[in-house]
């Protein structure tokens, strides 16, 4: 069994945990499974079979609703966070019941005070991606807990309304100042790197964490200016790029994004197979892109000659890597497409028109 990763100490469900199981377990039984354990991890700080199990129990999403639901209603408290922990597992897998969720959670919120539901509670509300959960989390931006106030940090960026001066927006920005640095690091970082909104006021909040003592929230802060385009991010990425430590993934997608030739130097001294970094050479290298370019404009201006039918357009995103092209209602990505080419732009027109045929 697969499951997908997530932040430390949140109660979703993480990669390379199995739970042995046999067939006739139910949902009500993986659930139970999950509360046993639940002391023991809290002591230990090790949540991996406990998410495991609750990942395995919402794949059955009506009856993890049902089990959620009863089980929000203890006077538990342990229980209570199980619940939510369930309920947010099943509604990240099951779509059909994320609207009855998203009810029960937000008004579980109003009158929840335990601070490891509120904790588990946050969590899965976003991952209803219901827009009443905006709400619920900037009501608890303000939480005198620093993890709950980490969590809600974390939890708005499947809730983005695309408003760049949005209820969320101007919670993550408070939660750049915190007083807690983790809360100021996934603050930054959500804001920053997940929300794709651009504004003076949000690019005056990044700024701010880029004289932060605290190092993750001032990478952060760069990499959100970077992945704006802010030019003064160029001369901070390259002090990440010359750490002697070296540089995180996320910092090379920022440089892929700047696009900057200044930062080539420093990106020519890591091992081109590492992860993102050939990618960001060509995008900061003069040659490279002057070669790619030309590519493009063979690769569309041939398309458009011989099928001026179909409708031909290469798309640039403000907050993504390279170009799309759209080619009736197939796209493409542009730099992908050349490379599957062999590097020969008409070999890609071919391989286009073969799929319009």
């Amino acid at each position: 069994m697969v499951l997908r990763k997530v932040a430390p100490g949140d109660a979703g469900a993480v990669d390379g945990v199995e739970v042995e199981n046999g067939p006739m377990d139910t949902v009500a039984e993986l659930v139970g499974r999950a509360l046993a354990t639940a002391g023991v991890a809290a002591e230990a700080g090790d949540w991996g079979e406990y998410r495991a199990l609750l990942w395995q129990a919402a794949a059955d999403g009506p009856t993890a609703l049902l089990v959620g639901l009863e089980l929000i209603l203890s006077g538990e408290p342990a229980e209570r966070r199980t619940g939510c922990d369930l309920l947010g597992d099943a509604a990240d897998q099951n779509e059909e019941i994320r609207t009855e969720t998203a009810t029960a959670l937000v008004a579980l919120a109003e009158r929840e005070t335990a601070v490891e539901v509120l904790r588990s509670l946050v969590h899965a509300v976003e991952r209803t991606y219901d827009q009443r959960a905006v709400p619920v989390l900037v009501g608890f931006a303000g939480h005198p807990d620093a993890e709950v106030r980490r969590e809600v940090a974390c939890s708005f960026a499947g809730l983005v309304t695309g408003r760049p001066d949005g209820p969320e927006i101007r919670a993550l920005i408070t939660l750049t100042r915190d007083e807690e640095p983790e809360v100021r690091n996934w603050a930054t970082f959500t804001l920053g790197f997940q929300a794709e909104v651009d504004s003076p006021e949000i690019r005056a909040a990044l700024w701010e964490r880029v004289s932060d003592g605290y190092p993750d929230a001032r990478e952060e802060g760069i990499r959100g200016l970077a992945r704006r385009r802010d030019p003064r991010a160029v001369p901070l990425l390259t002090e990440l790029l010359d750490d002697p430590e070296g540089a995180l993934t996320l910092t090379f997608d920022a440089a892929q994004l700047m696009g900057a030739p200044e930062l080539l130097p420093a990106l020519l001294t890591y091992d081109p197979a590492g992860p993102g970094v050939a990618a960001a050479v060509r995008a900061c290298d003069p040659v490279q892109q002057a070669q790619l370019e030309s590519h493009y404009w063979e690769l569309l201006s041939t398309l458009d000659r011989l099928r001026p039918d179909v409708g031909v357009a290469v798309l640039a995103g403000r907050f993504e890597e390279g170009l799309t092209l759209d080619v009736g209602s197939s796209s493409y990505d542009v730099e992908a497409l050349i490379a599957r080419a062999g590097g020969d732009p008409l070999r890609a027109v071919d391989l286009v028109l073969a799929d319009l045929a």
